[in-house]
């Protein structure tokens, strides 16, 4: 499979997982819903666009790694403290597909992290990635 196309892939599941866990913090009352979530769909808005419509150039493969760096943050985020399934959400029902997307988060994002990183060198190198 071609680097650009694996890395499609993967920006787009970080973005589907991200959109998923986002609801469910919002469900979970762990985020706020509201007016405030603009914010938010703006930067999937900008995420999607970077990894749909720039193609190969270097303002897509910048905008992909700081998501999937944004992404793999949420992992990090949630580690701290009690835990991923400490406090409040332990025992509660849903708490699996929760923790099943901050993984699949956190592999999708890690994985676009290295895919992206590699793009922008080849770009510097003037090989087509």
């Amino acid at each position: 499979m071609k680097h650009k196309v694996t890395l499609t892939i993967t920006s787009l599941l970080s973005i589907l997982f991200f959109a998923f866990h986002w609801a469910h913090d919002i469900v979970r009352g762990r985020a706020t819903g509201g007016v405030s979530c603009l914010v938010g769909v703006l930067i999937l808005v900008i995420g999607l666009y970077g990894t749909l419509v720039l193609g190969e150039q270097r303002s897509a493969y910048v905008i992909m790694l700081l998501g999937s760096i944004s992404g793999l943050g949420v992992l990090v985020i949630h580690m701290k403290g009690a835990g991923l399934v400490g406090g409040r959400i332990a025992n509660s029902s849903g708490v699996f597909f929760w923790i099943w997307t901050l993984i699949a988060l956190g592999v999708t994002s890690t994985f676009s992290i290295i895919l992206s990183a590699r793009g922008l060198c080849g770009l510097q190198r003037g090989q087509s990635p």
